[in-house]
């Protein structure tokens, strides 16, 4: 039976000193602190947005899909200032008082709202780490219940957030297409008008044990793609490829961004959805937002014809509301790709 984490908030653990025992993951599982940073490209949105088929971003935006699963994007159309005050307001509330944080407490067996891990086993590794969690588009399906109401200016700046990262992700799938030679609406219209945005807020206290214990385990994502907000002076994220890690290193006023499993499974496994996970930091806390595009959960999510041939023959069934299924399959460590894959 599905329940909220016994220990309370992380924020709430960590003030005590002791890591309990369900946090601490077996040696094998840890991280590696020494890791070399990762070579994923630089992308230029803005020059992304030409309707060329061609040129040199669009084959770094390939290759870099192809290879890491993420880049980081540069020249996206959002300040230094402003992403400072995007950052500031995540702080801002992880910084309230514990009393003020429980108001926007999530509900059991809910995603959205205040809190950490939902526990599905007994045998569930629990992540180092409290988050927000918040669907921010459409605005219909926005519950402003979860939405902290004594942070100056937080429904603004999250709303043009929204509008910005909406924005940036279209373009990133209309070149991704057109970096397949595809129509450059292809990803798009696989997703259907019914698109979701879901924002999560995270918060990493310092932990006692980080070589012990993770912000969060290794996993890649069940949406289309991600758009991460990193820290600005403090690093954790780390991404798997050729069974190494890697650390993402933080690029001045990029976004970093990582395919997930839905594109993986749209462009039949050309651009590859990274494994990646976050580590604990003794000495100083760290912040970030995590955007989710989540396609529509009634739409079939498959393989494009145009990808399929003999010589790279269909490799995923359809599926239907992957994220759910990506949710239960990442508590219980496990890939949701394999129950994709034919």
């Amino acid at each position: 039976m599905a329940g909220t984490n016994p220990s309370g908030t992380v924020q709430d653990v960590a003030s005590k000193g002791e890591v309990p025992e369900r946090y601490i993951h077996k040696e094998s599982d840890r991280g590696a602190r020494n890791a070399p940073l990762m070579a994923a490209p630089v992308i230029d949105i803005a020059l992304l947005s030409s309707s060329s088929k061609s040129g040199p971003e669009l084959e770094k935006l390939r290759h870099g899909l192809q290879s890491w699963g993420c880049f980081q994007a540069i020249n996206h159309g959002m300040t230094s200032e402003y992403l400072d005050e995007v950052r500031r307001l995540t702080k801002q509330f992880f910084g309230l008082s514990m009393e003020e944080k429980l108001k926007y407490l999530k509900e059991e067996l809910e995603m959205e709202g205040y809190g950490n891990d939902m526990i599905l086993s007994n045998q569930q590794i629990l992540d180092w780490t409290d988050r927000l969690y918040l669907t921010v588009y459409p605005h219909q399906s926005r519950r402003f219940k979860y939405w902290p109401t004594n942070l100056q200016r937080f429904r603004e700046v999250i709303d043009e957030y929204t509008t910005n990262v909406k924005l940036i992700s279209e373009k990133i799938f209309k070149a991704m297409a057109r970096s397949l030679d595809l129509d450059e609406s292809s990803f798009l219209k696989q997703y259907g008008e019914q698109i979701k945005l879901d924002a999560r807020f995270n918060f990493y206290p310092r932990c006692r044990n980080p070589d012990l214990v993770l912000g969060v385990k290794p996993h890649a994502d069940g949406s289309a793609i991600t758009i991460l907000l990193q820290d600005k002076e403090v690093e954790g994220l780390q991404f798997m490829k050729d069974n190494e890690w890697f650390n993402a290193p933080i690029v001045p006023d990029a976004l970093l961004v990582n395919v997930g499993d839905q594109v993986e499974i749209t462009s039949n496994g050309i651009f590859k959805s990274p494994v990646h996970r976050v580590l604990t930091n003794s000495e100083r806390e760290r912040i970030s937002l995590a955007v989710f595009y989540l396609p529509d959960a009634e739409k079939e999510i498959e393989p494009l014809e145009e990808l399929i041939s003999e010589t790279q023959p269909r490799l995923y069934k359809s599926v239907k509301n992957f994220v759910g299924l990506s949710f239960e399959y990442y508590q219980q460590g496990q890939r949701p790709m394999e129950a994709a894959r034919i």
